[in-house]
């Protein structure tokens, strides 16, 4: 059964991406929006009305308004998440039921995170053109998380799938290949290749790589660590691979990348 359209309006909505250090907290605070928070990295534990969950790397969580919330971040190693935040004019009493009754988190699919990163390059142009365009999109995350847990979609992919993508989560920043992933997902390497491409429309170890580049993408520009120690907290073994990827990824090197970072923030502050 397809998702209905969502039966209320919004009045904003914006998107977000943060790197905390080992140690870090936020809260305790009141929840007033919409919000889904994605955990890429470290580890993350929300205390939701006094009670704790361990949320697992890899997945999306979606925080709804009225409730007290608390979060802890690892202690040992940074972690990273994005978020979309989502402000409702008013939500009846119907769409809150259903929203409650959805599961607190489900893996972060790839239609999630494209439209995370959707939001955030459009932010970066810091246009009010786009406030529409933003709002429509928040909308969107909402109908698609609810979408995706109507179509149960944990279930539709496979265990190895999943496995395979918490192993790279976890251990992306060190040497790993396709037989270390496919070992720990308990299938053959062949297998496993099958199994992406079904899933992900791409190898374990292009998914790999992507998800480096992402996670290399965020220090530049949220963080003030030097070229050179991005790349070896990303499982890159030189600079020059690193420039070269990013490089066939944005157009820009990791240099010009940073300075065009380090120009939007300028302006907005």
């Amino acid at each position: 059964m397809a998702a209905e359209n969502p039966p209320y309006f919004i009045s904003d909505a914006y998107a977000g991406s943060i790197v905390y250090p080992p140690g870090g907290q936020y809260g305790p605070r009141i929840q007033n929006d919409l919000q889904l928070v994605l955990l890429h990295t470290g580890s993350m534990m929300i205390y939701v009305d006094g009670v704790a969950h361990q949320i697992p790397i890899g997945n999306v969580v979606f925080l709804k308004p009225g409730h007290k919330e608390t979060f802890i971040f690892a202690k040992e190693e940074e972690t990273w998440h994005r978020w979309i935040t989502v402000t409702p004019e008013s939500l009846s009493e119907k769409i809150v039921k259903e929203f409650e009754s959805l599961p607190l988190y489900i893996p972060i699919s790839d239609k999630m995170n494209q439209l995370t990163s959707l939001m955030l390059a459009i932010h970066r142009d810091h246009s009010e053109d786009n406030h529409d365009v933003i709002n429509s999109l928040g909308q969107s995350s909402i109908l698609l998380y609810m979408t995706e847990c109507r179509k149960q979609y944990i279930s539709k992919v496979h265990p190895a799938v999943l496995m395979a993508k918490e192993i790279i989560y976890e251990k992306f920043n060190e040497e790993l290949s396709l037989k270390d992933i496919a070992n720990e997902s308990g299938v053959c390497s062949e297998h496993l290749i099958r199994l992406f491409q079904k899933h992900e429309n791409k190898t374990p170890v292009q998914y790999l790589w992507h998800y480096r580049i992402e996670r290399g993408m965020e220090l530049l520009r949220n963080s003030g660590l030097s070229i050179g120690e991005i790349v070896y907290r990303i499982g890159f073994k030189t600079t020059y691979h690193f420039a070269r990827l990013v490089k066939k990824h944005t157009g820009f090197t990791p240099t010009e990348v940073r300075k065009q970072a380090n120009c939007l923030y300028d302006r907005s502050v």
